[in-house]
Formats: structure tokens, sequence, C-alpha cells
């Protein structure tokens, strides 16, 4: 048990708790208001398709002159227009995927403080761009509207690597899995934060539910450019490397579990010596070559294919499936969301309790098999079925969770690095960048099993991807 080096790790924090919590703070809601405005381009879309296919208002709306809504007229149909909604949704998953193997390379080569900053703020612009300016100008045009999605897919894959390297500098292996679990609820916080926003100015007009996220996102980008501390030693404050000196083999990260070192003992050396300042960052093909990362990476490939369809879809499926309301569906996802914080907040903890990973993730994504058996399988009551709801949410969206974050953390601080950080922005960009390919394959998929053999196929595809997971974090 891990309960004493817990403890002295918490009196090491106390000291600098102000510190630690602004730090923490400040990558949590950087992340959710990259969230938001994505979560904002999907609560508007029925209002950019009727846009698009103005004629849609010309029964209604005698004096509009031809012309005008002739200009707009991009898609004769409202399907057509949804379709390629749709389709920006999948440029965007590939370009951010691609994104993010870039954005963790140049994150460990350059300030990440710059990078993030950077990246919110193009974003804002380019968001603000294609929702808002374009509106105000009346210039509708599919093949800009494509640049600027792929345009924002790689500026906002400078986000995830960049925030949680930073929560790596500043919070040591003793308390992650608790402290990313609880932190790794940013997304599902964008989420909620960018329906609040989107829905507060809608009734003026899409384009200003584009326009207040994207002020918001470019005001955080500004906080962060002056605010976030990168790593502790910005402020004279030892590293966590340095704290956790004492602690025996304390660089060797909680996901594996070997007790003989010659196990994890590579047969390569990325670094020598033993002077942090001379660190250099490690390259793409060493942070792969590092243990475990590309297994996990394709573990989160698999599962995050699950948890991002989950995402997409499962407002559509209980409105599809059992005839609820679309108003009552969205509410009722909600309990998705709540059970992937509350799992990847207790998983962590009993992680660290462990000091061990692999165990807690492995029985997690095994449970999440039998829970979406049971979850296929759930009557026409939503009582019933926020509760299974809940239970998948808790170990789908909770492993997840700590792939994204801890152990993208603990792989990035392995000992072969010898106490560097320059590896961790460039590790988690591998493991989420896999994951966001896997997702965005995930999403053409799920909508082509839907349509040729139904929902209940579409469950065994997702209890094959869960197997799929199992097996490489295992």
């Amino acid at each position: 048990m891990a309960w004493p080096n817990i403890f002295q790790r918490g009196a090491l924090l106390s000291r600098f708790s102000h510190h630690h919590m602004v730090v923490f703070l400040l990558t949590f809601f950087s992340y959710s208001l990259l969230h938001a405005s994505r979560k904002t381009f999907s609560n508007v879309k029925v209002s950019i398709s009727k846009q698009w296919t103005p004629s849609a208002f010309n029964k209604s709306t005698e004096l509009l002159p031809v012309e005008i809504w002739s200009s707009n007229h991009l898609f004769p149909s409202a399907e057509e227009a949804t379709l390629f909604l749709g389709t920006l949704d999948t440029i965007f998953l590939f370009s951010y995927a691609v994104g993010l193997f870039i954005s963790g390379i140049v994150g460990d080569r350059l300030n990440l403080r710059w990078v993030l900053s950077f990246g919110m703020c193009s974003s804002a612009l380019v968001v603000f761009i294609f929702g808002t300016l374009t509106e105000w100008l009346h210039f509708y045009n599919k093949g800009l509207y494509c640049s600027l999605w792929i345009l924002n897919g790689l500026l906002q894959s400078t986000g995830w690597p960049c925030v949680v390297a930073v929560m790596g500098n500043w919070f040591g292996k003793a308390g992650r899995g608790v402290v990313f679990g609880l932190w790794s609820a940013c997304a599902s916080v964008g989420n909620i934060l960018g329906a609040c926003l989107a829905s507060s100015v809608l009734q003026y007009g899409y384009e200003y539910a584009f326009l207040v996220t994207a002020a918001v996102q470019f005001a955080g980008g500004i906080v962060i450019f002056f605010g976030l501390l990168v790593s502790p030693e910005e402020i004279g404050i030892p590293g966590i490397e340095t704290e956790e000196n004492f602690e025996e083999d304390s660089h060797r990260p909680l996901i594996n579990g070997a007790e003989n070192e010659d196990e994890a003992e590579p047969n390569y050396s990325i670094q020598e010596g033993n002077t942090v300042s001379q660190v250099k960052a490690i390259s793409f093909y060493q942070a792969c070559c590092l243990p475990g990362v590309i297994a996990y990476s394709l573990a989160y490939a698999c599962l995050k294919l699950v948890n991002y369809s989950f995402f997409f879809w499962l407002p559509f499926y209980l409105s599809n499936n059992f005839g609820w309301k679309e108003a009552e569906a969205d509410q009722l996802s909600i309990w998705y969301d709540v059970g992937g914080i509350i799992g990847g907040t207790l998983q962590g903890f009993i992680s660290d309790m462990l000091q061990k990973r692999a165990p807690v993730l492995a029985l997690s994504l095994l449970l999440a098999i039998g829970s979406l058996v049971g979850y296929s399988r759930s009557p026409n009551d939503k009582s019933i079925n926020a509760l299974l709801m809940a239970i998948t949410g808790f170990f789908i969206g909770g492993p997840s969770n700590m792939i994204s974050s801890a152990i993208s953390a603990d792989l990035g601080r392995q000992e072969l690095i010898q106490g560097s950080s320059e590896a961790l922005a460039t590790v988690t960009g591998i493991v989420d960048g896999t994951g966001s390919i896997g997702a965005a394959v995930g999403q053409y998929l799920v909508s082509l099993i839907q349509d040729n053999l139904g929902w209940m196929w579409v469950f065994y595809f997702f209890i094959l991807m869960g197997s799929f997971s199992w097996i490489h974090s295992s």
C-alpha cells in the first residue's frame, strides 16, 4: 500500500498548494473552453442546415428576394446539408488526430504556455470566421468551410498534449491518479459550458453562438499566456523529480506491475548524464519505443472509438430506438458523462492506493464489456436506462480518462527518460492522436452498421472494440 508515500507527497504539495490550485484550474478551464467550441458547433447544426437551404424559408417569407436566398443555397435539401455537417465532423476528427502527433512534438520543444495560448487564440479566430464572419458577409462556400475546419482541428490539437504535460510537471505519481481523474472532467464541463453559451444567444442567430464561444476562448488564451506556470522551476520551486528522490524507484510509472527491473529495462538509452538542465526533447520514434506507449495507444484507439460514439450518437439512439423526445434524450445522456467523471476519479484513487494502474484498468475494461451487454438490453424505462447508462459511463469513460491523462503522464515520465519532462507532450500526443484516429473511423462505421444491420449490431461492434482495448492494455 502507498499510504506513507502519499502522506509524504501531500506534505510536499501543501507547501505550494496555491500554485498547484492555479495550475489545476487554468489547465482545466483552458481545455474546457476548447471543448465548448466543439459542442457549440454540434448544438447549432439545425440552424446552420436551415441557413444553407434557405428555400425552406421561401414559403413563409415571400418578400425575400430570390437572388438573396439563391446565393445562400449551398444544398437543395436539409438532408444534404446535414450530410455535409457530418463530413465536417469527420474532417475535424482526422485533422485533430494528425495535429496531436505534431503538437506533442512541438510542445516538447517550445514553451508549453506559448503553444497552448497560440492554439486557443488562433482556434477562436477560426471559429469566429467560420460561424460569424461568413454569416455577416453572407459568404457561403463549401471549400472554405472544409479548409477552416481542417485548420481548426490542427489548432485545437495543441490543447490536450500541453495541458497534460503541464499537469504532469506539477503533480507527481503518488497522487496523480485521483488528481488527474478529477481533472479529466474538463471535457464534460466544456460540453456543458458550450451548450449553455450557445443556447443563451441562439435566439439571435447561430452566428452569435459562435461569436460568444470564440470571444470567451480567445480571452482564455490571453489569460493562459500571462498566468500559466509551466513547471515549478519557473518560480524557483523544486520540480517533482527533486521532491521524489527520496522515494525508491521514483520514476517508474504505475502502469507497470513488474517486480523485476529487467522486465522494464529497455535495450537503448535516450539520454545520458544526470543533468536535467541539459535534457533535450526526445524524438517521435524514441517516444513510440518507450515501454507501453504503443500498447496503450492501440487500447485507447479502441476505447475512444466507443466513448466518442456514445458522445455523438447516444441522444440520437435514445430518440430513434425508444421514441423519446429529443430534449429528453439530451438531458438523459448527461448520465453517461456523470458516470465517466465518477469512474475516472475513483479508479484513479484506487490505482494510487495500489501503486499500480494496469490491474485497475484491466478490471474496469473487463467490466465495461459486461456493462455494454447490459445496456444494449435496456428496457424502455428512463430510470433503468439512466442507471445502466451511468454504469456504462463509469466503466468506459473512467478508463478513457485514465489512459488519456494519468497513464499518458506516467508513460512520459519513465525511468528511461531520467526525470526529463521533455517527453510528456510527445507521448500524450501519440496516445491521444491514435485514439482520435480510432474515434474518427468509428463514427463512419457506426453509421454504416446502424443503417444496414441495426442498433444491436452497433453494440456488438462496441463489445468487440472493448475486448480489443482490454487485450492491448492487459
